[in-house]
């Protein structure tokens, strides 16, 4: 492993990170087996959490900044990822899941019989303000191209847009959401979009229509 490469790390025994686990967070752990949502409580600072990534036969490990943080010292098992999916939101056909009311993403790998070989657990997270440096670009009513790589905003910025139109300038927006990731998860959106409605799209190929 060159010293590049981010290694799974412990915290210093006897420390007990920071932070505060609000509601939505709350919900992620307790779709966790029990064991890895205690690990998760003890070893991560929830403000920092960016995800959990839960493969067959392999250490489950919490990702944030810089490094990721193992919650076991075991191998993820098949029981492990059927608890989580049995206790998230339906898979689509783009093996997606959330969970209700939350903005969290739930992603499975499959084999080529079907089953879920693994599963990352993205926390999502509403950012009010983050819209405001291109306000005047979204007020003008201009078309936007949001680009970057995963995690860095693009849909937290959308999402803060779409609550601008809707509760400041009081348009009339309808998000078409192809995997519920701007509106959360459930038929009730998450209140991170304000106003705006938010139309579900059942497949990806039919977001058009």
């Amino acid at each position: 492993m060159s010293a590049s490469e981010s290694k799974p790390l412990l915290p210093m025994p006897g420390h007990r990170p920071s932070g505060r686990w609000d509601e939505e967070i709350e919900l992620l752990a307790r779709a966790l087996p029990a064991d890895l949502a205690r690990a998760l409580h003890e070893r991560t600072d929830p403000t920092e959490l960016l995800e959990i990534v839960l493969d067959l036969g392999r250490e489950p490990e919490a990702r944030v900044p810089a490094r990721e943080v193992l919650l076991a010292d075991r191998p993820v098992s098949a029981s492990d990822l059927e608890h989580v999916a049995n206790n998230v939101g339906q898979f689509g056909d783009d093996n997606r899941a959330g969970i209700e009311r939350t903005l969290h993403r739930v992603s499975a790998m499959r084999n080529r019989s079907g089953r879920i070989t693994g599963l990352t657990m993205r926390v999502g997270r509403a950012v009010t303000g983050t819209g405001e440096i291109i306000r005047d670009i979204v007020v003008s009513g201009q078309s936007i191209l949001l680009l970057g790589k995963p995690g860095i905003g693009k849909t937290t910025m959308l999402r803060e847009c779409a609550r601008l139109l809707a509760d400041e300038l009081r348009k009339r927006v309808v998000i078409v959401d192809t995997s519920n990731e701007i509106g959360g998860d459930g038929d009730i959106p998450h209140p991170g979009i304000g106003r705006a409605r938010r139309m579900q799209v059942r497949r990806l190929c039919c977001s058009t229509r």
